[in-house]
């Protein structure tokens, strides 16, 4: 039996780690995409199968390439997962234009291309998801986060446009609003704790995955996490 792929965009020791493993743990094959090499290499060895792709999501050539990698190297795409992010902490007086402007890229202009080159061929087998890692910017902004907010917000109201054409046509797209601040633990069984008012990235994977498996007569298109003792 072929396992189907999920594809992380946006690979790191945190959350990016533990949908890596926890989609592999669930019976798919993960193409693993970020920056850092070293760091892909040792998770693909981890996970065994697997395969890393190095891609600055700043940059369309590159996302097209590696997306057409991807599509011959592996078995169809069934999920995507967009979790590459940034945020530059500013006032709207010490805003710089070119930060801003690569907020935007990363946490947007990324996204939108990611998802328009899965949309097609999932449209084709009537079925798909795609989950959008947001945050508490994407639904306030503070004082000292013009940049981020407004990339996350623009964010957050892409994937809504996104869900309301591709549901009727089977692709379930969804939005996780990271509401806290997440810790770097990244053991799948839950072991390794921190303190209780850090979101567990294992955690926030099992929601991620559970979205996937949703009943279409009842999806899900945007879930906030928390801490239990968070105040929101």
């Amino acid at each position: 039996m072929v396992k189907p792929t999920c594809v992380v965009v946006g690979v790191g020791p945190g959350n990016g780690a533990a949908f890596a493993k926890k989609f592999n743990h669930e019976g798919y094959q993960v193409a693993l995409l970020a920056r850092n090499k070293s760091y892909l290499d040792k998770l693909q060895t981890e996970l065994g199968e697997a395969k890393s792709y190095i891609c600055d999501v700043t940059k369309p050539d590159q996302i097209a390439d590696v997306f057409s990698r991807i599509q011959a190297e592996m078995a169809p795409i069934e999920t995507l997962i967009y979790n590459a992010g940034s945020g530059h902490s500013c006032t709207i007086e010490n805003l710089d234009i070119y930060e801003y402007e690569s907020d935007w890229k990363i946490n947007c202009r990324g996204c939108a291309l990611f998802g328009q080159l899965v949309t097609t061929e999932m449209i084709q087998h009537g079925k798909g998801n795609i989950i959008i890692v947001g945050a508490t910017a994407s639904l306030r902004g503070r004082a000292n986060f013009a940049s981020f907010a407004s990339a996350k917000a623009a964010q957050r109201s892409l994937a809504q446009s996104m869900a309301r054409h591709l549901w009727p046509k089977g692709v379930h797209v969804a939005y996780l609003i990271i509401d806290g601040p997440v810790s770097k633990s990244r053991t799948l069984d839950g072991s390794t704790r921190d303190n209780q008012a850090f979101l567990q990235p294992p955690d926030i994977a099992d929601t991620a995955f559970f979205l996937t498996t949703q009943a279409k007569s009842a999806w899900t298109f945007e879930v906030d996490l928390r801490p239990h003792v968070e105040k929101w």
